[in-house]
């Protein structure tokens, strides 16, 4: 039942998104074909997913997770853009397909993924089916800006580029790293879901952003146990390309017996946030049990 409601769940996301991004021949038209096909053009939603889910456990009308959805996923989208450009970590494929610099250029990419970013803020805004109060809509513009920004993404991804070639990154500074990297949308994810229910319980929230942060990480672990034992075909993008980059990661620092070790230690930790919560929780649970297994 619970990979039955994470499918409708994606299903919805991806129509949801595709109401939402501008038409491929509305003007400019090359710069949204350039952000349809970076929204649209595959991945695993689990970020919209966690919106839904989360926003189901906390009693949140389902129209009113669609915006929210989108948000972070666009966020998510144009985050991709920008880490796959040359500057960055200089990636070809994302998902199976070019990426959006090689399939529209450098500077038409960079737009795409400034474009993203704007379109994600304009939702939380202005949408009409999102929770109406607007300290709730305030505070949800906040966790998702703070995420994308210095002390989250962004953050993040500097921290990153500034490991290139370190192999003496401690596992605190690591799991730092990837707080903010990988684990602030997620995070955000879980919480902007939540938040869609009007006066939400505070420990019930609580509970949520605990567990959103163990699995925050815990993707992480599995991103980089992929990279080390999968294929590019599996993938979707270039497998071994974070060694080749000499970045460091969970294998590296502890082997992958031990990385592995500490995503299961972490699933653990997530579902303990969840015990109380009842079968309303069972795709949030199924969520986490999916990050630590996923073969891409």
């Amino acid at each position: 039942m619970s990979a039955e409601a994470i499918e409708r769940h994606q299903a919805r996301a991806r129509q949801a998104l595709d109401q939402r991004l501008p038409a491929a021949d509305l003007h400019p038209a090359t710069l949204h074909q350039a952000m349809r096909y970076a929204a649209l053009g595959g991945g695993k939603r689990i970020r919209p997913t966690l919106v839904y889910a989360a926003g189901a456990v906390a009693g949140a009308a389902l129209e009113a997770l669609d915006g929210p959805a989108c948000a972070v996923e666009f966020i998510h989208a144009y985050s991709l853009i920008h880490d796959d450009l040359p500057a960055m970590d200089n990636d070809d494929l994302r998902h199976g397909q070019p990426t959006c610099h090689k399939a529209f250029g450098e500077a038409l990419a960079i737009l795409a993924g400034d474009a993203l970013q704007a379109l994600a803020f304009q939702i939380l805004g202005q949408d009409a089916a999102m929770v109406a109060d607007p300290a709730v809509r305030l505070r949800m513009v906040g966790i998702l800006a703070q995420a994308a920004g210095s002390r989250g993404m962004a953050g993040g991804q500097a921290i990153d580029l500034a490991a290139v070639g370190r192999n003496d990154l401690s596992l605190a500074e690591l799991e730092n790293m990837h707080i903010h990297k990988t684990g602030a949308l997620i995070r955000a994810s879980v919480l902007l879901g939540a938040l869609s229910r009007p006066a939400v319980d505070p420990a019930l929230l609580e509970r949520l952003d605990h567990y959103a942060k163990c699995i925050g990480l815990a993707f992480q672990i599995r991103d980089d146990i992929l990279d080390v034992i999968s294929d590019t075909a599996t993938l979707g993008k270039v497998q071994g390309a974070d060694r080749a980059l000499g970045k460091p990661t969970y294998p590296a620092l502890l082997g992958l017996d031990g990385a592995r070790a500490h995503a299961r230690a972490l699933y653990e930790e997530a579902l303990a946030s969840l015990e109380p919560l009842g079968v309303e929780a069972e795709p949030l649970r199924w969520i986490a049990g999916y990050i630590i297994e996923r073969a891409y």
